[in-house]
């Protein structure tokens, strides 16, 4: 940026008032920094102009780079290593997820195994198989008790070890 240090000195234009007080414009004059206006400045009586007011170049304004520098930097590097973090912990979890669903299977398999054995010992032929193997005979006849009056329904008798359809089966394994 240049920067005129040329000085000149204007004379105000001299303009018709109604009553033509023109005294005292002739001795104020105008002095000038290029094409900026300084100050009013008004003679001596000796001739020479003496300045009461200047105007002085404004300072030059200066930001500090380096603490802007430093935060923005500080910004970047922070959002990068949120990002970062981010990333690896939903990485972790898809991981984690994975290995539950995998748990999950192998639990629904092993739910649906025991509910097939459940089912094989509920049916009637092998808790029938049960009974005989520990000693358990079926009658041949049952009697009934009518529980509200105390009275037996038909004639109990003995069961014998011959009577058991499943005597000589033997247990199966892993039971």
């Amino acid at each position: 940026m240049t920067t005129s240090t040329a000085t000149t000195t204007r004379r105000r234009p001299v303009r018709a008032t109604p009553d033509n007080r023109l005294a005292g414009f002739e001795d104020q004059e105008l002095a000038t920094r290029g094409a900026t206006a300084l100050a009013p400045a008004t003679r001596s009586g000796n001739g020479k102009i003496k300045s009461r007011l200047r105007v002085t170049p404004p300072a030059p304004v200066t930001v500090p780079r380096a603490p802007f520098v430093a935060l923005v930097l500080t910004v970047v590097v922070a959002g990068v290593l949120g990002i970062l973090v981010l990333n690896t912990k939903i990485n972790e979890n898809a991981f984690r997820l994975a290995q539950l669903r995998s748990q999950r299977s192998h639990l629904d398999q092993q739910e649906q195994q025991l509910d097939q054995q459940l089912a094989e010992l509920e049916s009637p032929n092998s808790l029938a198989a049960a009974a005989c193997r520990a000693g358990m005979v079926p009658a041949p006849r049952p009697a009934y008790l009518k529980l509200p009056n105390g009275q037996v329904v038909g004639v109990p008798q003995p069961a014998t070890a011959e009577q058991c359809p499943t005597a000589g089966m033997a247990p199966s394994p892993g039971r």
